[in-house]
């Protein structure tokens, strides 16, 4: 059973008053085509804030030990994500993950891997330019700005779509693609931080 639509009601009426969630640059968003949404990681709940603003439904990729957590190992399939084992390559994660941008659906990660304990924006991994590459998709980058504290004022924002054409015709690396994606990430923290 697919749950993301009351999720995404249920997630919209608790965190967007409770965080002061203010969306910029929705607009931005392809209506339609695969997209890699690539989004800093700054705290759990950084998905279902990510969801909530987005303007399609997202398919997260989310680390394996969650699906085995009691309640999230239900929850999660449901609201559209899938696991990925961290720190190696998962062939059945990328296989999935490629499947559901090539159907013209939107995949999202954390570049980074892991949450970042500072909230300063880590180095990214190759895996999200492999999935630019692979993907014949376009790359949205969207920026999480702000604490998560209550009623402080967070800030989603999405940038202009890379377009990953050119890296793929002159067959550039995926590390040199995802340096790109951090990049994009970091101006956008850079430009409405304040």
């Amino acid at each position: 059973m697919n749950l993301y639509p009351l999720g995404k009601f249920l997630c919209s009426a608790i965190f967007y008053p409770l965080y002061r969630i203010k969306v910029i640059g929705k607009e931005n968003f392809p209506e339609e085509g695969g997209v890699l949404l690539c989004t800093n990681h700054i705290a759990n709940v950084d998905p279902p804030v990510v969801g909530i603003t987005c303007p399609r439904t997202v398919h997260f990729m989310a680390k394996e030990e969650l699906f085995s957590a009691p309640i999230l190992k239900n929850v999660l399939p449901s609201v559209n994500a899938f696991p990925v084992k961290r720190g190696m390559s998962d062939r059945e994660a990328f296989r999935k993950a490629l499947k559901i941008l090539k159907a013209g659906d939107v995949v999202g990660l954390f570049p980074e891997g892991t949450r970042s304990k500072t909230g300063e924006l880590g180095e990214g991994l190759a895996g999200a330019g492999f999935f630019a590459l692979k993907g014949e998709a376009v790359v949205m980058p969207c920026a999480i700005i702000g604490p998560y504290k209550r009623f402080a004022k967070l800030k989603v924002v999405y940038g202009k779509p890379i377009d990953v054409a050119p890296y793929r015709e002159r067959r550039a690396s995926s590390e040199e693609v995802t340096a790109v994606i951090m990049d994009e990430i970091r101006k956008l923290i850079e430009l409405h931080k304040k």
